[in-house]
């Protein structure tokens, strides 16, 4: 639903039919209203007056753990990549997505609500030529929730580095860290 100009979404925990190039197609061009509230109505907004304004835009997606922040975000890049004639150069969104997986790993948590919830902002900024082609992407992570280190909730992890350093420890390329019982036995009881 559309609350002025903001999208009100809810995540269905299931892959819906709505997210593909069909759909890109039908919302780019449109104006924000005229279609049903959706992800693309936002992107095409920001996307249309970026272009008409020559300013930039931003969209802010928020919600609490596992609302679905960034499959929302996902589907605004891929939509900016399809109608910017970007997309053949590669999946923009998936590189975005995976340029950090060490970020990933040691800013990601398993919370009663989600398995891999992100304990941390991120900042995605996407560049785009005067012809308003995608050029490039960036991704700035910030406040990382440093209290999950010592403390976590029942029935919630630490981040989940820890626990893969535990799985890791008798691999040689780890030898060097030196990843004793006391380091497993100290996680593990956080």
């Amino acid at each position: 639903s559309f609350v002025g100009i903001v999208l009100v979404a809810i995540n269905p925990y299931e892959q819906l039919p709505i997210y593909g190039e069909d759909i890109i197609n039908a919302y780019s061009g449109q104006n924000m209203g005229d279609m049903d509230p959706h992800i693309f109505a936002v992107a095409e907004e920001a996307y249309k007056q970026m272009a008409r304004d020559e300013r930039n835009q931003s969209i802010i997606v928020s919600g609490e753990s596992g609302a679905g922040k960034t499959v929302s975000a996902k589907y605004a890049m891929r939509y900016f990549a399809t109608v910017s004639g970007s997309a053949s150069e590669a999946n923009v969104e998936e590189k975005v997505l995976a340029s950090n997986p060490i970020m990933e790993s040691i800013g990601n948590a398993k919370t009663t609500r989600n398995d891999n919830s992100s304990r941390f902002g991120k900042y995605i900024e996407i560049g785009f030529d005067k012809r308003y082609r995608i050029i490039g992407a960036n991704m700035r992570t910030y406040l990382l929730e440093k209290s999950r280190v010592v403390f976590q909730a029942e029935e919630e992890r630490n981040y989940h580095i820890f626990y893969q350093l535990c799985a890791s420890a008798a691999l040689p390329e780890f030898k060097t860290l030196r990843l004793g019982m006391k380091f497993t036995f100290t996680v593990l009881c956080n």
